[in-house]
This record gives C-alpha cells, structure tokens and sequence, in this order.
C-alpha cells in the first residue's frame, strides 16, 4: 500500500517541474503549444504521490515522432500499450534512477486537454476542496492496496470536483492560463 499512500505537499515537485518544462520546451519547441504541470504535485498543499504529471498539448498526435523522438532524447519512453485512447503516454526509462514522471500528450483544445487543468486550478483556487481530496486519498491508500482499484475508486470524487469546478468556471468566466513552460 505504500507506494499509493500520498505524503505531504513538497515545495520541491514544482522546482522539478520547472526544471522539466525549460527541458520539455527545448527539446519539443513549436510542436508543444502547452506545457503545463497537472496532477496533485501541481496543487500546492495537496498531499500527493510524489509523481510529477505534465500535460504536453500538441496540435495532433500525428506524425508520433515530431514528439516522440525528442521526449525520448530526454530519456522519457513511449508507453504503446497505453489504454486511453485521448492522450500518448510517456514515462521515465524503467532503473533510470530517475523522479517518476508521467507525460501526457494530448490534443490542444480537447475535453481531455481541458478536464486536468480546470481540475488543478479549481483546487489551486478552493484549498478546502483540496483537502477533502487529500482525504478520500489518504482513506482509498489505507484500504486499498491495488493501484488500478485506487485508481478507479477516486474516479467519483473526481467527477464531483469537476462537477463543482464546472459551476466555477461558469461564474467566474475561467480559461487555461498561459501555459507553464
């Protein structure tokens, strides 16, 4: 179960992203038209598996290797076997030694695109909706000791804060921010 339990908030996953984005937007240029830190790292004081998520938006997913070929310089491998079907899959090499870290590329202006930031900012914006989240985490970590049943059981929680992130953004006239790197 540990390696699902969440720890604390580390002021130190958004210096890795940061660290991550100068190198993604190097190696990936025009072809990234976002990218931006996701996830619960990218919630400050949201405790989180230390897992830093970035969200590469690119135009299309064709041609593969106009992004491909440079995440992979960057040592980041393709994972094919990837079952969602809206976004290509990347992850640091297996005994890298390297942080984890998932790179989702998804198509610029997609609902899929669209659900992780609208999600991190809602939560940036409302800390007690954070750690509500941080607490069913916590809970499902301590009861659940598979990560795809994890996985599937926060599935709910997360379309209740959408559901609420939804009414924020329709109050509020909320748009992506200028993207993170």
């Amino acid at each position: 179960m540990s390696a699902l339990r969440p720890v604390e908030y580390d002021p130190a996953w958004a210096a890795r992203f940061a660290e991550l984005g100068r190198a993604l937007r190097g190696a990936l240029g025009s072809v990234a038209l976002r990218i931006d830190h996701i996830g619960s790292t990218a919630v400050p004081g949201l405790a989180a598996k230390p897992v830093v998520d970035v969200q590469v938006s690119v135009a299309d997913f064709e041609p593969l290797d106009a992004y491909r070929a440079p995440l992979e310089r960057l040592g980041f491998h393709h994972r094919a076997d990837n079952p969602e079907r809206t976004k290509r899959y990347f992850r640091e090499a297996p005994g890298s030694g390297r942080p984890r870290t998932h790179i989702h590329v998804r198509r610029a202006g997609s609902f899929s695109e669209q659900f992780p930031l609208l999600f991190r900012d809602y939560l940036r914006a409302h800390p007690a909706a954070a750690e509500r989240y941080a607490e069913v985490k916590r809970h499902l970590a301590a009861t659940i000791d598979d990560r795809r049943a994890y996985t599937e059981a926060k599935v709910p929680h997360m379309w209740e804060i959408i559901r609420h992130a939804d009414d924020w953004a329709q109050r509020t006239g909320w748009t992506p921010p200028p993207s993170d790197a």
